[in-house]
């Protein structure tokens, strides 16, 4: 849940401010920061911090801290992971609205082609791990929850298993899958640091390691990941009108990866896929996991253009997948 060391704290107050760009800095959101040997660290160095802390037991600590400086660090009771729940009615804290956060912390929504407006830092939870990727993934394309507000940069813990999952390319067979797709075209990935799952407080009762297991990929350490949202995400035929489209596109394509792309587009009575697949230059006998993230791009692009997804029965699938991933 939160980092155990204070060397640990400094390596990452380090990558955080790595590639600091001169003048104001962009709000540091800090999620579940805990004890706050963190948050201390990041004080230290000069940084504008707002700790959102779901665990009552850590915030009288961390409010002292607040009392004792001058605006610097702004204490919220919230959990980031139960941002914008899919309910009706009262939300009952630590679960909240972006809205309401984005208004606490004092920050207001930039245009999509503007600066970075709040750098968020946190690990993900392992057991919600997957799910949380694709929630983040649909409010990124979709310019939805934090993302009303721009190109909000996120800095995540995420299990080098998964890691592997988001920058795979094709050739990687089990790795490349949607998921690698999406947020490729999505936003620029950088690896900041690995560390080893044993500078993290998870520990199991009998003392081992709660390590995720995984027999296909590797899984040694927890990876600290920037992921900058794409200035040019939204300058093509792909818009957040129309994103759920395309990433329904790319899950279906590749949830059978060794069937022809040929056969898909046959599927969706596209009768001239072989010509649609000449023009983008991708080959007939093309398998859906040998295309790169920016073919698929292409592909969905050229797909909007021919007004194939504008048939009943497609976006009828789309509304269900979301649905199901919901």
């Amino acid at each position: 849940r939160f980092i155990a060391c204070p060397q640990l704290a400094r390596t990452v107050q380090r990558c955080l401010q790595n590639g600091a760009r001169p003048g104001p800095q962009p709000v540091l959101l800090e999620c579940a920061p805990g004890p706050g040997i963190l948050t201390r660290t990041l004080l230290n160095a000069g940084l504008r911090v707002v700790a959102l802390e779901s665990n009552s037991a850590f915030l009288p600590n961390l409010q002292s801290l607040e009392n004792s400086l001058d605006g610097q660090l702004k204490v919220i009771y919230g959990d980031f992971f139960r941002l914008d729940p899919l309910v009706t009615g009262t939300v009952k804290p630590p679960a909240m609205h972006s809205d309401k956060l984005f208004e606490t912390m004092g920050v207001a929504a930039v245009p999509w082609r503007a600066d970075v407006p709040v750098k968020m830092f946190g690990i993900l939870p392992q057991k919600k791990e997957r799910n949380m990727l694709w929630r983040l993934l649909f409010a990124l394309y979709e310019c939805n929850s934090i993302f009303k507000y721009g190109r909000v940069e996120l800095n995540l813990f995420i299990s080098e298993r998964e890691y592997k999952v988001l920058t795979a390319k094709p050739g990687e067979a089990r790795a490349y899958q949607a998921l690698s797709v999406l947020w490729q075209v999505g936003c620029e990935i950088q690896l900041l640091h690995m560390e080893p799952w044993s500078s993290f407080v998870t520990n199991l009762k009998n003392g081992g390691l709660a390590v995720p297991k995984s027999t296909w990929l590797p899984n040694d350490h927890l990876c600290l990941v920037r992921l900058t949202p794409q200035q040019n995400l939204f300058t093509g035929g792909l818009k957040p009108t129309n994103s759920s489209t395309f990433i329904f596109m790319v899950k279906q394509c590749l949830a059978k990866p060794k069937s022809r792309l040929t056969d898909k587009l046959n599927s969706w009575s596209l009768d001239n896929g072989g010509k649609l697949l000449r023009e983008l230059e991708i080959p007939k006998n093309a398998a859906a996991r040998n295309l790169y993230p920016e073919d698929y791009r292409r592909l969905f692009e050229a797909l909007q253009n021919s007004n194939m997804f504008t048939e009943t029965w497609f976006h009828d699938e789309v509304l269900e997948s979301i649905r199901n991933i919901n």
